[in-house]
């Protein structure tokens, strides 16, 4: 796998409001995107840095939202393109590690990992030639009507990538495709 970058770092939380408030005081850092569930926060050219899922209104499959609990979500790293993204899924895939999320979200397609403590990693890669291209995808309607994203099959993906597809094309999000559950740990943990 190409060395990753860390990107962002998502938060579970119950008290959204004051940690809006204090991203914003101690990052400098100004809201992306906000629905009533989830908020996406940057301090520079990246399109988000922070993201923060309230728990008042959403967890994970197979959560219970008063009992989920608060902190670290998952922290995410960037590769350089979707053929490098699939070529490592293909190589941790050999060595018996999988993805338990698959997801194009939009501005970015990724692959969720749970290492073997249960911490959650996700690996991602834009799905724009530019950061200014993801961060203006958050002001369109796309992401109102699926602020989740839709899931693909990495095996399918990589496939269609070796038979002439290209990156663009398999990266542009299908605003008619279902609407993904939210997975995390527990789900991984389980397998």
């Amino acid at each position: 796998m190409p060395k990753p970058k860390l990107v962002h770092v998502v938060y579970r939380t119950r008290q959204l409001e004051a940690m809006l408030r204090w991203y914003a005081t101690v990052f400098d850092a100004r809201i992306v995107y906000r629905n009533p569930a989830l908020a996406f926060l940057t301090f520079d050219d990246e399109h988000h840095r922070f993201a923060f899922a309230d728990l008042a209104v959403i967890a994970p499959d197979g959560e219970n939202t008063a009992q989920a609990p608060v902190g670290v979500d998952h922290i995410a790293y960037e590769v350089p393109s979707l053929s490098a993204l699939l070529a490592s899924w293909e190589s941790l895939k050999d060595e018996g590690i999988e993805p338990y999320w698959c997801v194009n979200h939009g501005m970015s397609a990724s692959l969720y990992y749970a290492d073997p403590d249960g911490n959650q990693i996700e690996f991602s890669v834009d799905c724009f030639a530019s950061k200014a291209e993801c961060t203006d995808y958050f002001q369109g309607d796309a992401i109102g009507a699926n602020p989740v994203g839709i899931e693909y099959d990495p095996a399918d993906w990589l496939a269609r990538i070796r038979a002439g597809a290209s990156e663009a094309e398999l990266l542009a999000i299908d605003p008619a495709a279902p609407v993904s559950p939210i997975r995390g740990r527990l789900e991984a943990l389980a397998v």
